[in-house]
């Protein structure tokens, strides 16, 4: 599993973690982009399956409001080559 920082700019939802850096309009439009990302990179084998973890950066909420929302929301995205060779 592939651990990413999420994080919303005021405009896009932003990923980041080790060499991965992505950027989107929404949500599903980021998970486009790191399907794009492993795809490029080659990291994704026939009849293979990657997992990102994107946990949010709570570090963008209200510090009074941190206490109630512990996880603001996390996500875990399955990006899966079932293409053929």
């Amino acid at each position: 599993m592939i651990d990413l920082i999420v994080r919303h700019s005021g405009n896009k939802w932003v990923a980041t973690g080790g060499e991965f850096y992505a950027e989107a309009s929404t949500l599903g439009k980021l998970d486009k982009e790191l399907e794009k990302i492993v795809r490029q990179k080659g990291y994704l084998e026939v009849s293979k399956k990657i997992y990102f973890f994107m946990g949010f950066d709570n570090s963008v909420l209200p510090e009074w409001i941190r206490q109630y929302s512990q996880h603001y929301f996390n996500r875990i995205l399955c990006i899966e080559n079932d293409l053929n060779p």
